[in-house]
């Protein structure tokens, strides 16, 4: 049995054969507004507070943004892998931005 047929049989069970959704993925939808835009409103605030507020200490800011960036860089990367090895396995290819996309 060649390694393609091997693939192709073990893939067979996990995928659905549902297209992609044409049109409605990508960055910036209602979700990504309201993220950025409500929910992480109170981080900014804080992140404002560190180098605006009293007492003022610049170093300890920096260390505070440089963690909040390292977090959630791991979190945005580990994410984007995590949706192109579910793209794969359960719909068949990558997703829309990587791939082609949807019908």
């Amino acid at each position: 049995m060649s390694t393609t047929a091997t693939l192709a049989a073990l893939a067979e069970p996990l995928y659905h054969g549902y297209s992609g959704t044409d049109g409605v993925t990508g960055f910036p939808n209602i979700g990504t507004y309201l993220i950025f835009g409500v929910i992480l409103f109170p981080v900014y605030v804080m992140v404002v507070a560190w180098f605006a507020g009293e007492p003022r200490d610049s170093k300890t800011g920096v260390m505070g943004v440089t963690y909040l960036v390292g977090i959630t860089a791991q979190m945005w990367i580990g994410m984007f892998i995590l949706t192109l090895i579910i793209g794969v396995v359960f719909f068949g290819g990558l997703p829309e931005p990587l791939g082609s996309p949807g019908p």
